[in-house]
């Protein structure tokens, strides 16, 4: 996993699913993509869950991704789940 962030990258962040609280926490339930995959915008990369709600993550741009976060580790609502580096 290269944790080294090039400066042009885009965070992929773990969206807001319950605003109520802010401090909730979910899990990384299903990537699809698997870390320096190249992803193009809108491509489906993971699933994430929280409660009963689950969502689709998406990359926001084109790119080499790399994933921050494993598979079934909770995270905090909004915390940076992977990064995509231009190329």
């Amino acid at each position: 996993m290269n944790l080294r962030a090039d400066p042009e990258s885009t965070q992929v962040r773990f969206p807001t699913l319950n605003a109520k609280d802010p401090a909730a926490r979910g899990v990384v339930a299903t990537w699809f993509v698997a870390d320096g995959e190249l992803v193009r915008t809108g491509q489906l990369i993971a699933e994430v869950a929280m409660d009963k709600v689950s969502a689709e993550v998406e990359a926001p741009c084109d790119g080499q991704v790399h994933l921050l976060a494993p598979a079934e580790q909770v995270v905090d609502q909004g915390s940076v789940i992977a990064r995509v580096d231009p190329g």
